[in-house]
């Protein structure tokens, strides 16, 4: 069964740092890139940041640049993101997201999310 279980959401003031992750199973991880993406309340969805499969490659948003970092450890089968210089317009649902294309198939698994809030 294919599972993406994100943790480490929370209420933090601006300013302040929090740490996502996101642990896969039922599925190679390893060969999955792997995204963030955020919901706001009354927004679209939008990706936040990207990291390879192999780590070797990541992408940011223009609003989170320079403060969010995204990493991923494939023998815990685990991506993270560290939020630091948060702002109110951080707020969020959190995503975490799964993609892989093989030839004419894609894989595209999601978790439940994990609520951001940044106030004072």
């Amino acid at each position: 069964q294919v599972q993406l279980v994100e943790s480490g959401g929370g209420l933090v003031q601006p300013g302040g740092s929090l740490r996502l992750s996101c642990t896969a199973s039922g599925f190679t991880y390893s060969v999955f890139d792997m995204f963030w993406h955020r919901r706001a309340p009354g927004k679209q969805r939008e990706p936040v940041a990207s990291i390879s499969s192999g780590g070797g490659s990541v992408n940011y948003s223009d609003s989170v640049k320079g403060r969010f970092t995204i990493s991923r450890d494939n023998a815990k089968n685990t991506v993270y993101l560290q939020m630091n210089s948060l702002k109110p317009e951080d707020t969020a649902m959190y995503y975490c997201n799964a993609f892989r294309q093989d030839g004419p198939y894609e894989y595209d698994y999601w978790g439940q999310g994990t609520q951001v809030t940044v106030s004072s």
